[in-house]
């Protein structure tokens, strides 16, 4: 712990820079943006091995595999940071951006002009990844950043911060713009929480208890994301080759992502077909499966599924099995245990999945296709600052524009109130 440091004096210094990086332009950003990607891919040596002593401190503490997983670094991993920061350059910036112009009848034009939050907190668990890639989206949509990692990932997000720090002043510019808290302790929280004068909007993102830690403890607006209960329902309509390959993909593809299925819901009409190969793609992975009493029989050493189990993010090869007797029973047990996550049917009948649209309102909707679809990068968005599963004022996956609001802009010719 740094006994010296002040996280009001950081978050007011912040706001300073946030000024600075507001007025940047469009090619200005995106050169910034891009030597910073480089800047990344020339330390990665240095990066990865900062980020073996979390590993081993990981280890030592006894993190799970799940969350060891979130923290590790690798050439590839590196790689496709640098990739990704490379990806936000090419999206449009949606600062400036016009919508919604019109003339008024007194001949005075009104319209709305996307600009930045200001300043963007975001607190994370494990993933160094969100360091370089929220600095990199906020630099995009003009805001700065302050970044609290958690501590078993501080000397990873340090390296990586070293990196942008280096580039911002090779640049002429402030390096307050992102900002990385270099103290762990629980107390800094607190304290960034209370910083409403000068931060616009805070970003958790890990599990349940941080989530709601920020959540209940914030004088600053939050964006939500408790949990990712993902279902997939497999329609008696359905494509079982199609249903068979998504569910396996999107259970074991890779298991801690908050997008991974966690709940399997097949019509009894096809369940006798079905659930025997599902089983047999499954146990090629080795998911333990707590099973319905119906569907039970198909897997071999399945627990029977309680309550808790279709509450579960289980974040591991794990999954909730349950046989249904009907469309309007996947719909309910969906609408009961849902975390506003991502929810798929798998359907070849139309009106069946159109249906589906309409009647779940998770904050991604899917029709034959995998759950880990249900990414800012894959959904066309670039890397994602977080996912929203509350509706203010983003929801689901947040890309630029989701950090951005908007002002109204009136232009008039003398124009005077009556």
């Amino acid at each position: 712990m740094n006994s010296t440091f002040n996280i009001a004096d950081m978050a007011a210094q912040t706001r300073v820079a946030s000024r600075e990086v507001a007025q940047l332009t469009t090619t200005e950003k995106n050169d910034l943006i891009l030597a910073m990607a480089a800047g990344i891919e020339a330390q990665a040596d240095n990066i990865l091995k900062d980020n073996e002593l979390d590993i081993q401190a990981g280890r030592d503490k006894g993190l799970s595999e799940a969350m060891l997983d979130r923290l590790l670094l690798t050439e590839a991993r590196v790689q496709d940071i640098a990739s990704a920061m490379r990806d936000i350059v090419s999206l449009e910036d949606p600062v400036g951006s016009m919508s919604n112009v019109s003339l008024r009848p007194n001949g005075m034009q009104v319209g709305k002009m996307r600009i930045p939050l200001g300043v963007v907190a975001m607190i994370y668990e494990a993933r160094p990844n969100v360091t370089a890639e929220a600095a990199a989206l906020c630099i995009k949509s003009g805001n700065a950043v302050i970044l609290r990692g958690g501590s078993e990932a501080i000397h990873s997000n340090l390296a990586l911060a070293k990196c942008l720090h280096n580039v911002l002043s090779a640049n002429g510019l402030n390096p307050d713009m992102i900002a990385v808290i270099p103290d762990t302790s629980r107390s800094v929280i607190e304290g960034l929480l209370q910083q409403r004068e000068s931060i616009d909007l805070v970003i958790p993102r890990g599990g349940e208890g941080l989530i709601n830690y920020v959540t209940e403890n914030s004088k600053i607006p939050v964006i939500q994301h408790f949990k990712g209960v993902c279902h997939l329902f497999v329609d008696k309509f359905a494509d079982l080759t199609k249903a068979t390959n998504i569910l396996v993909n999107g259970k074991t593809q890779r298991p801690s992502a908050c997008n991974a299925l966690e709940t399997l819901l097949v019509h009894q009409d096809i369940a006798d077909k079905f659930l025997p190969v599902a089983a047999e793609g499954l146990a090629e992975f080795g998911v333990k499966v707590h099973a319905c009493e119906q569907s039970q029989q198909y897997f071999a050493d399945a627990t029977i599924a309680t309550i808790e189990d279709f509450n579960a993010e289980y974040l591991a090869q794990e999954i909730a099995v349950k046989v249904v007797n009907g469309y309007d029973a996947a719909i309910e047990h969906i609408n009961k245990y849902t975390s506003d996550h991502t929810e798929v049917i798998i359907t070849q009948d139309t009106t069946r999945s159109q249906k589906f649209i309409r009647q779940i309102n998770s904050s991604v909707v899917m029709v034959n296709a995998s759950s880990r679809f249900s990414d800012g990068g894959q959904l066309g968005l670039g890397s994602e600052i977080g996912i929203s599963t509350s509706k203010l004022h983003a929801y689901g996956p947040m890309g630029l524009a989701s950090l951005t609001t908007e002002k109204f802009v009136v232009i008039g010719d003398g124009q005077t109130r009556d």
